[in-house]
């Protein structure tokens, strides 16, 4: 769970320094740099996993091409910044995996992790450029202050206590200065204490994603932890595809491989207990199919048919009549919606989810049970954190006014154009601010607030009518819009006023 991040001279990103807590919801302009501090998040996720250049490439707007890599560095007029900074604070699970299949547990689970990097050009052409590592350091939060870092509203003696374990007396990654060398310095935990040294200039990717055995629990899950943040770009062509009998459960970014997770999660040892399989399986699918009744009227049930003779497995759903909707006809809104669905009930689909404007292909009277759907994907901050509440996180950017005005007010980041002045130069970014009397405030008294009043377009009165309109709906037993079988989506424009009236 990532709860602070600070970026410098990432693409428009200057200062930034943001909080966050189970669930956030970022809205601004177009163009101002709501997406920029996504790419900053995956961008961490991919150094803990790829080489410094692949990682930079991931995330280059343009494709893959080396020239690409200087364009994520701050860059005004003719000049780019030489360096770009991160500091993530972040909560890690307590228990994982390593690479050989060995538990792992960390010794404590709250930790802050710096990178710096610099853009260098490497031998060839002029417009060739790499990427080297100048710091690297992975440090602990003390139990005792933690407090001080978690300011969101959350139950202490329950969730804190369950999320923020451990005690340290050394970091994990440091970063020494010998003569002109910077040292970047790995410390085994346990007695031996251990440590590897290595050459920060030397390095073609960082320390911790080097980290893949029990030898660094507390570092190897900080690693699995920044692997599991992901942008989720569901595609219905990748949602409704069937997938092989072989194929591990867990949901991709783009939503490849919704079927095999159904299946592996509705028939896994969570579920049977001291009931059959299959009927344990049904209880399931039923679960799945109340949940996205919420959202759209005319789902009865859903099923995954195991096709022997192909060996695939197939998403169906039925409606109420009665009728077999292969996942391929069914609607844009429908497969997305599924798959959010699915990811909520899946405990093992832990870490930091990031949505671009999940309102798209949803109809507006469908928004409030939405974002209760996205909510609940997150941890519940006011139980322990278990099987049945993983530690996961969920930052969403938006446009749409119905969202805003839905979400609550301490979930709420704008985005805003920013200027200063460094040496007698203007500097154009971004700031993200908060609105007053929230957490975020209360952390930041400094930092100026701003008022939904004065987002322009963005912020309409609210209207008791359009909050409860599902709730009015199935009183009155009124037909609601929404249906499981038709062709792909157009995107819906947005609610106005004289709408949601």
């Amino acid at each position: 769970m990532l709860t602070r991040l600070k970026v410098s001279g990432f693409k428009n990103l200057l200062d930034v320094d943001v909080s966050f807590g189970p669930f956030t919801c970022v809205t601004g302009p177009n163009g101002v740099g709501k997406s920029n501090l996504f790419d900053a998040i995956r961008f961490l996720s991919a150094l803990a996993d790829e080489t410094l250049v692949n990682a930079a490439l991931s995330v280059c707007a343009g494709g893959k091409r080396p020239s690409d890599i200087s364009s994520l560095f701050y860059r005004i007029g003719d000049r780019s910044a030489q360096e770009m900074s991160f500091e993530a604070e972040m909560i890690i699970p307590v228990e994982g995996i390593d690479d050989l299949g060995q538990k792992a547990r960390a010794s404590i689970t709250f930790l802050r992790y710096t990178l710096v990097m610099a853009c260098r050009a490497d031998k060839g052409p002029p417009s060739m450029r790499s990427i080297e590592l100048i710091r690297e350091d992975l440090d602990y939060i003390k139990l005792g202050g933690a407090w001080r870092h978690l300011r969101f509203p959350h139950k202490a003696g329950t969730w804190r206590k369950s999320a923020v374990q451990g005690k340290r007396t050394s970091p994990l990654i440091s970063t020494v200065c010998e003569g002109k060398d910077r040292i970047i310095k790995l410390i085994q935990e346990g007695g031996g204490r251990k440590t590897s040294a290595v050459p920060a200039s030397a390095l073609p990717r960082t320390v911790l994603s080097t980290v893949n055995t029990i030898e660094n629990p507390a570092a190897l899950l900080a690693r699995r932890e920044m692997q599991s943040w992901q942008l989720l770009q569901l595609q219905p062509s990748s949602i409704h595809t069937s997938d092989g009998f072989t194929v591990s459960e867990g949901l991709g970014p783009d939503g490849f491989h919704l079927a095999a997770t159904l299946y592996c999660l509705a028939h896994s040892d969570k579920y049977t207990g001291y009931i059959p399989e299959d009927q344990a399986a049904v209880r399931f699918y039923d679960r799945i199919a109340a949940r996205l009744s919420e959202l759209i009227d005319d789902v009865y049930s859903i099923r995954i048919d195991r096709d022997e003779h192909c060996r695939l497995l197939k998403l169906e759903l039925i409606d109420r009549n009665g009728t077999v909707c292969p996942a391929h006809s069914l609607s844009h809104g429908t497969l997305r919606l599924l798959a959010l669905a699915v990811l909520e009930s899946d405990s093992k689909a832990g870490g930091l989810i990031c949505l671009e404007e999940p309102e798209n292909s949803v109809h507006p009277e469908r928004i409030p049970a939405l974002l209760q759907l996205l909510q609940g994907i997150a941890t519940d901050v006011k139980g322990r954190i278990g099987p049945g509440n993983p530690l996961r996180q969920v930052i969403v950017t938006t446009y749409s006014p119905a969202i805003i005005n839905l979400v609550p007010d301490d979930s709420l980041l704008i985005a805003e154009p920013a200027e200063t002045v460094q040496d007698g130069r203007k500097m154009k970014g971004v700031c993200f601010r908060w609105l007053p009397d929230t957490w975020r405030q209360k952390a930041a008294p400094e930092v100026n607030t701003v008022t939904k009043d004065s987002l322009p377009g963005l912020f309409v009165p609210p209207v008791p009518e359009y909050r409860d309109s599902i709730s009015q709906t199935k009183k009155s037993g009124r037909k609601r819009a929404g249906q499981i079988v038709s062709h792909p989506d157009p995107q819906l424009p947005l609610p106005s006023f004289s709408d949601m009236k």
